[in-house]
């Protein structure tokens, strides 16, 4: 088959990838929790963070593998084309870094300011927070090259760039729907946060940028004592919430706020701007 014909019916990869995307990789993630001490039969055994680490790096074996072999066989093209060209892409790295950062630490001290949450302690753990830095370093890698890599790439073949954008907006919500304390109003948080990670890759093409992002977007809202989309983990601050609200979030922590609304609203103008007053070279999706 040639070029034009493998990019027009590129979003039908998507759906071909769904049934083998929960068989090997649920396979993958199954072993990990075997051989990381898992009671697979308990469904209330509490997984230790290096077990999350263990179970997530098979989680990224699996997910590689797989997206390797479309890559391969459906795609014809090399792995590295998802976006891991990493020329040039430092920069992008310290920025992605950079804003998660600044959007938790400024999202932290307005709720602190106007009473939302109450300092408790300081919990410091270096080797907890190693091993939290390894698992959302996982997370992010995972995610992005899943979500932006493949699913958004290829739906960028067949749709408008934005409409793809968009569905696959959805489906990074979608993917979070088993999660605690999920509700529409965190949903929508979610759907946001798939437009602000996957808007510099319809630009660029690369994933530096959204995985940087994506990891100290998750890392700083942990380290500050929040839950990361409704999952509860190690955290060098830790506060107490008299309210649960949307403001603060609640239990299902920053991502279920109007802040984090606001800030990805804003960020997201952000990135609009610099890519109008930028422009990259056109991408060819022929």
């Amino acid at each position: 088959m040639d070029k034009i014909g493998l990019k027009k019916g590129a979003w039908i990869r998507v759906l071909i990838l769904i049934l083998p995307y929960l068989i090997v990789v649920g396979l993958f993630q199954f072993f990990g929790m075997l051989l990381s001490g898992v009671d697979v039969m308990n469904p209330e055994f509490e997984k230790t963070t290096l077990q999350y680490v263990a179970i997530k790096w098979f989680d990224l074996m699996g997910t590689f593998l797989l997206l390797w072999l479309f890559m391969k066989k459906l795609d014809n093209e090399p792995f590295i084309n998802l976006g891991f060209q990493i020329k040039n892409r430092q920069k992008d790295i310290l920025i992605g870094l950079g804003v998660g950062l600044i959007i938790m630490s400024f999202g932290y001290g307005i709720l602190e300011f106007f009473k939302e949450i109450f300092f408790v302690k300081i919990n410091f753990d270096i080797k907890e927070a190693l091993i939290t830095i390894l698992l959302f370093t996982l997370v992010a890698i995972v995610e992005e090259t899943l979500l932006r890599g493949y699913i958004l790439r290829n739906l960028m073949y067949s749709f408008n760039n934005y409409i793809a954008l968009m569905v696959s907006s959805v489906l990074f919500a979608a993917m979070h729907l088993g999660n605690p304390n999920i509700d529409l109003f965190a949903l929508f948080n979610l759907f946001l946060a798939g437009i602000l990670l996957g808007l510099s890759y319809i630009h660029t093409k690369n994933l530096w940028f959204p995985i940087a992002l994506h990891l100290s977007w998750n890392l700083f809202q942990s380290f500050l004592g929040f839950n990361v989309s409704g999952l509860d983990a190690y955290s060098i601050l830790e506060f107490k919430i008299i309210d649960p609200n949307q403001f603060n979030g609640g239990a299902f922590g920053f991502e279920g706020s109007y802040l984090s609304i606001l800030a990805q609203i804003i960020t997201i103008v952000g990135i609009a701007i610099y890519f109008e007053k930028h422009p990259t070279k056109k991408i060819d999706l022929s």
